[in-house]
């Protein structure tokens, strides 16, 4: 039995499932194939993921594979409520809805998994920490699962190097078809997307400064530079830093940055990386926003006490007035400003994302005996078989080696 808000809004969510499903190429080919296979029959799928259209066809497909699945959010803010209706509508267990308090959101992803998955989908490890630490007794079958984020991954392998993973999970955010893809030009658009769509402000001559240049990072930049915007951005990593430098942008501390942005972006994965330091040191209205999947980038708490009062600016937008008269702008309460203030990735982005998750789920079903409780690597069958259908799809062909170069390559 679903637990969502809206029943009646079940029409216009199916619309936009149908819309996505035209983009999707590669789950299109899958949903054709699984059907006639049923390779997931008897079992259960767990699904938390940003529930919106693409992840709501990600799911159909996994039930067209013969599974039963169970659905819920991985962010209260990205819940699209016309999304949950339509997969109630359509017989999925969907236990979500936007907007929901720290308790309620927290009550749904139990209830998904009160159904004792065999196999989960997870979204920044959320699942895996509950069937773990909170209700270990709804892992009694879990096979194993995937997760697609990189802050999911940082928190699996700390679980994993303590001894404490009890059943194998699959890194999805490491596969080429991931990281390559949705990381940097999923990131890269999306994020602007939905600061411009929220604020209807100029980026071209603005200074954006960019947290954190790892994938998602690299791509929030250059996308930010292809729009005009002068860039800086901050790093922990030589190597990102010394790549950043090179890709044409400045590379300051965070504290040489702060006076200089007109816009902050975060993708770092990790905490507190814009504090009361900062805030302290920027100018009069900026924006600040995060790319990063917990809500802990911008230190909104830190941002609070500090503030002498705060003021809802305009849907995805609050303002704090701080000490000196200036106002700091914090976009979709700091989190993931993609997809609450935005759309999230393009469909033909999540076709490659969702369809290793996909393959990634198979794979779990039909290895799992074999497989100790560990992090693994996607097989790297599984993202030649997703590119390969990709390029079809788009008409696109590549050379391959001869006999001889083969042979050349294969020499001492």
């Amino acid at each position: 039995m679903s637990i969502i808000r809206d029943k009646s809004l079940a029409a216009a969510g199916l619309a936009k499932i149908n819309w996505v499903k035209d983009f999707m190429p590669v789950l299109n080919h899958f949903e054709k194939k699984m059907a006639a296979e049923q390779p997931l029959k008897g079992l259960k799928v767990a699904v938390c993921v940003h529930l919106e259209a693409k992840t709501a066809y990600l799911g159909l497909v996994l039930r067209a594979a013969g599974a039963h699945i169970s659905v819920t959010g991985s962010n209260p803010l990205s819940t699209k409520d016309d999304i949950c209706a339509a997969l109630d509508s359509l017989g999925v267990d969907v236990y979500a809805w936007h907007g929901a308090t720290a308790q309620e959101y927290h009550e749904h992803q139990i209830k998904a998994l009160e159904f004792c998955p065999d196999i989960i989908i997870d979204d920044g490890s959320d699942l895996v920490a509950l069937l773990h630490d909170e209700v270990p007794r709804y892992a009694k079958n879990t096979l194993g699962g995937c997760e697609e984020t990189t802050t999911g991954i940082h928190r699996l392998r700390a679980r994993s190097r303590a001894g404490k993973l009890k059943f194998p999970m699959f890194a999805v955010n490491d596969a080429k078809c991931k990281c390559l893809f949705d990381n940097i030009h999923g990131t890269g658009q999306s994020t602007w997307d939905g600061i411009m769509y929220s604020t209807n402000n100029m980026v071209s001559g603005r200074t954006v400064v960019v947290a954190g240049y790892g994938y998602c990072g690299s791509g929030i930049a250059k996308r930010a530079a292809g729009l005009g915007a002068n860039v800086i951005v901050t790093e922990i990593d030589r190597h990102k830093a010394l790549a950043a430098l090179m890709d044409g942008f400045r590379v300051l501390p965070m504290t040489e940055a702060a006076p200089l942005g007109d816009i902050f972006v975060t993708a770092t994965g990790c905490s507190k990386v814009i504090t009361t330091e900062h805030f302290k040191l920027m100018k009069h209205n900026v924006l600040l926003a995060n790319a990063g999947h917990f809500d802990v980038e911008v230190d909104r708490t830190a941002l609070e006490a500090m503030a002498l009062k705060m003021e809802n600016r305009k849907p995805f937008i609050d303002g704090y007035h701080v000490p000196g008269g200036k106002v700091l702008n914090l976009l979709a309460e700091g989190r993931l400003v993609n997809i609450v203030a935005g759309n999230g990735h393009p469909a033909e982005i999540m076709d490659l994302s969702f369809s290793i998750q996909l393959l990634s789920a198979l794979y779990v079903a039909k290895n799992a005996k074999q497989l100790a409780p560990d992090l693994y690597d996607i097989p790297l069958e599984i993202d030649n078989e997703v590119a390969r259908i990709k390029m079809e799809a788009m008409g696109i062909c590549i050379d391959t080696l001869t006999a001889e170069q083969a042979a050349y390559l294969g020499s001492m």
